[in-house]
């Protein structure tokens, strides 16, 4: 019975490490989009707690940029947001742009600039490189790069998706099974997040989230139900109840993975897609997604088999504490994303 005491130490460490990085992980955006020769209107985005705190970071941009209006700034849903308009002497094209204050933080910032020939530059700053050249045009192998890295940090960031596939995790048996259900969750989010993005399907983001926290509730609520000491570690099932998710994972997996990938559209929304490198965007934002996910995965079992060769009973009842734990975090993110409407 030590499979789910193990996997709770993990769960724990999980959510500690998120809930501790919080607020320096969330990204700051900055959007650039010409709107006349050489103007341009600037979108600057800073993570905030509450509505007098933000992080200190400032825009830097190239030399012979002037401020045609003033900064105009408020606090949105735990963000900073300012608009101002620009008019640069000359073309931003092979200049310097960089985020002071960054090198301070652990937070990235995401920087988008729309020229009016329709081209597309994309990069995220961090905080060991604060600043960056604009090239005079970004290449397909560039944009792939940096969705890729996208995908694979909204997914490692992503609780809340996390805690969903760990829930699978401890109640699916076998190999087999375990690859069947993770093929669906993939195909069932790739379908949703493409949709959404490209525009074919239109949902309201805040109840997405609610419905995707409550997506976690039912699935570590039927693990109690099932009674599984160690799913696993090949240990039988003992005596519970047979759900539709013990029977047929893939089922649900491939539900809620519908509902997921409107999560991961959410996401990719707010950055947006390059024009002329829109399919490929997608594509590796969404690749970046799945090899975050692998990498989730075998993380959790590489630990689980690690921890395993620990020569120690547990009492039965701790096989109890990671449903009861996913269930409640999860319980309290449905309530705090339905108040938040």
């Amino acid at each position: 019975m030590k499979m789910p005491y193990i996997l709770v130490v993990f769960l724990f460490g999980l959510i500690g490490v998120d809930m501790a990085a919080a607020h320096e992980v969330r990204p700051a955006y900055l959007e650039l989009r010409e709107t006349a020769p050489e103007t341009f209107d600037v979108l600057w985005k800073v993570p905030a707690a509450g509505e007098d705190m933000r992080l200190a970071l400032y825009v830097r941009l190239p030399e012979g940029c002037v401020n045609v209006t003033e900064p105009r700034g408020t606090f949105i849903g735990g963000a900073h947001l300012e608009r101002w308009r620009i008019k640069t002497s000359e073309s931003l094209r092979g200049q310097s742009l960089r985020i002071e204050g960054l090198e301070a933080t652990m937070t990235d910032a995401l920087a988008r600039i729309e020229f009016a020939d329709g081209t597309t530059w994309l990069r995220r700053l961090t905080p060991q490189q604060p600043s960056a050249i604009i090239p005079a045009q970004q290449t397909g192998w560039s944009v792939a790069g940096e969705y890729l890295k996208m995908g694979v940090e909204h997914i490692l960031l992503g609780i809340d998706h996390l805690l969903f596939v760990l829930a699978l995790l401890l109640i699916v048996v076998g190999w087999k099974r375990l690859l069947a259900t993770i093929t669906a969750f993939t195909l069932a989010h790739s379908v949703t997040l493409a949709a959404a993005t490209l525009g074919f399907v239109h949902v309201p983001q805040a109840p997405v989230e609610a419905l995707i926290a409550l997506s976690i509730v039912f699935v570590a609520s039927e693990i109690p139900r099932m009674k599984t000491p160690s799913p696993l570690a090949g240990e039988g099932r003992g005596e519970g109840a047979i759900t539709l998710t013990a029977r047929a994972p893939w089922i649900i997996a491939f539900t809620f993975g519908l509902l997921h990938g409107f999560g991961f559209a959410g996401a990719l929304s707010e950055i947006g897609l390059p024009q002329g490198h829109i399919p490929l965007a997608l594509l590796f934002f969404n690749v970046g997604v799945e090899l975050g996910q692998l990498l989730f995965i075998a993380a959790a079992l590489s630990f689980i088999a690690l921890l395993r060769r620990v020569r120690f009973r547990f009492p039965r009842w701790t096989t109890f504490i990671p449903p009861y734990a996913i269930g409640s975090v999860s319980m309290f993110w449905v309530i705090q994303r339905v108040a938040a409407f």
